[in-house]
């Protein structure tokens, strides 16, 4: 039974998610792992219509879509926090630089992920736990 190859867009988020898909494709990957940053796929904007319409982009270009990837919160949650997580998380999710708090933003940005990917239709997101 052949597996499908998948590439995470994390690496390419400077690139619109539509070039990202045609890239993808004409590398022969049979699907992506959508990271939360860029255009890929922004949890903010994450209604049904929003998931639905990402799905629909997917499939345009014959590709699957198997988790989404929200690392840069994800590895705010349990690290260390410092002047380095300014230029990773969003304004919103540092706030003031004050760890606790940015964590709690973190947390509370990871649930909403999770129920963004329920309507998305992806059981797996990705991310890290801090470093």
């Amino acid at each position: 039974m052949a597996r499908p190859v998948t590439l995470f867009t994390g690496q390419w988020a400077d690139l619109p998610i539509e070039t990202m898909c045609e890239k993808a494709k004409s590398f022969g990957y049979d699907g992506l792992e959508l990271a939360c940053w860029g255009d890929h796929f922004e949890v903010d904007k994450a209604d049904q219509t929003y998931c639905d319409a990402k799905r629909e982009l997917l499939a345009k270009h014959g590709l699957q879509l198997f988790a989404i990837s929200n690392h840069l919160v994800g590895q705010a949650v349990c690290d260390n926090i410092d002047e380095r997580h300014k230029a990773i998380l969003s304004a919103e999710i540092y706030g003031d630089g004050e760890p606790e708090g940015v964590r709690q933003r973190a947390a509370e940005e990871m649930i909403r992920t999770a129920q963004a990917a329920a309507r998305l239709g992806v059981k797996v997101v990705n991310g890290f736990t801090g470093s």
